[in-house]
């Protein structure tokens, strides 16, 4: 009958237990910041019950289980500082609408971002810091509930102007990337954005004027292709 189990900042060691998948009304398994190892569990599926996964933390390695789209009542996956390398799943694309936050930051997942996360509606997006590559514009959308995305320091590579972006969107990180091409008006109507970095990209012309963007810290612009105009200097016109 146990619905909540927390283990947190312990000297815990090995494998995660498979009698664990015994506990058939667990809601909420938090194993964080030990020395838990191995990977992650297969059997973890088979708990429907599960809101939510918190395994941050860890040494866990391996692959991503795709069998965990298949739980129904899921809400929070969180995975991070990890050594979890591989593709993310196509299946992940998969989850029911439960789903609203998922990070995967700090671990070693390589590949693209599979085009069935188009599917989501999350409202926070963790992927930072791994090794990702190619096209992440299918996380983005205006029909979408997103309030916080961070991509920071992996290796994507897409157009940033052809973005849409959802209306309660807070915080944008995209720094560290090869992201190219201008930042969109659209970040002129987000009127709930506070923090936005893209720095350290291919970016290029002019920032847009209005809304939050010229309250920006100028470090969150730097290191662009070609990028200019407030907060950065002016651009430069070209005869």
């Amino acid at each position: 009958y146990l619905n909540y189990l927390y283990l947190i900042d312990t000297n815990f060691f090995g494998a995660i237990p498979s009698s664990i998948a015994n506990l058939t009304n667990l809601n909420y398994l938090n194993i964080t910041y030990t020395n838990v190892s191995g990977t992650i569990p297969d059997f973890l599926s088979h708990i429907k019950t599960l809101v939510s996964i918190d395994f941050s933390y860890n040494n866990l390695s391996g692959n991503l289980p795709a069998s965990l789209s298949s739980l129904p009542n899921l809400g929070e996956m969180i995975f991070t500082g990890n050594r979890i390398s591989g593709a993310i799943p196509d299946s992940f694309g998969s989850f029911s609408e439960e789903l609203i936050l998922m990070r995967l930051s700090r671990n070693r997942l390589t590949g693209k971002i599979p085009a069935t996360l188009a599917k989501l509606n999350l409202r926070f997006l963790d992927l930072s810091r791994n090794m990702l590559e190619g096209d992440a514009s299918v996380l983005f959308g205006s029909e979408k509930d997103t309030v916080q995305i961070n991509l920071g320091k992996n290796n994507l590579a897409f157009d940033l102007g052809k973005v849409e972006f959802s209306e309660i969107l807070a915080i944008l990180d995209l720094r560290h990337n090869r992201i190219y091409g201008t930042l969109p008006q659209g970040l002129t109507a987000l009127k709930h954005l506070t923090k936005l970095n893209v720095s350290n990209n291919n970016l290029c012309g002019e920032i847009p004027q209005g809304g939050n963007l010229q309250r920006i810290k100028v470090n969150s612009y730097a290191h662009n292709k070609c990028l200019c105009g407030s907060p950065l200097p002016a651009c430069t016109l070209v005869n």
